[in-house]
């Protein structure tokens, strides 16, 4: 069992930056890919971000490549989203993952992950 807790979600102007963590629970967080996905009214939830389990993989999508980067502490169980120039469009409940699987995954689909956090609340203004 593995309990995921985010901080760090906030409002912020476009152009800004937050910096998201999830701090998981349990002695096996190294056995989990873990990930960042999003999810805003009405939408269904989007990926965001990935790291493989040694950290040594990572994958994004597009639309936030070259802004936001995704890492990850196995030795304190937390990995973190940096998140800079912040758009509107970010806007969204971001939630932080995890999926138990072969060192060097980086799965991008919601089935894929086996446990999920509450979700932190990122709201950009324009």
């Amino acid at each position: 069992q593995v309990q995921l807790v985010e901080s760090g979600g906030g409002l912020v102007q476009a152009g800004g930056s937050l910096k998201l963590s999830c701090a998981a629970s349990g002695r096996t967080f190294s056995s989990y890919a873990m990930a960042w996905f999003r999810q805003t009214p009405g939408k269904e939830r989007e990926f965001v971000a990935v790291i493989s389990r040694d950290g040594g993989v990572t994958d994004y999508v597009d639309s936030v490549k070259g802004r936001f980067t995704i890492s990850r502490d196995n030795a304190k169980n937390t990995v973190s989203l940096q998140m800079n120039s912040l758009k509107p469009g970010d806007t969204a409940v971001y939630y932080c993952a995890a999926s138990w699987g072969l060192v060097r995954l980086v799965p991008r689909l919601e089935y894929e992950y086996d446990y999920w956090g509450q979700g932190t609340q990122v709201s950009v203004s324009s």
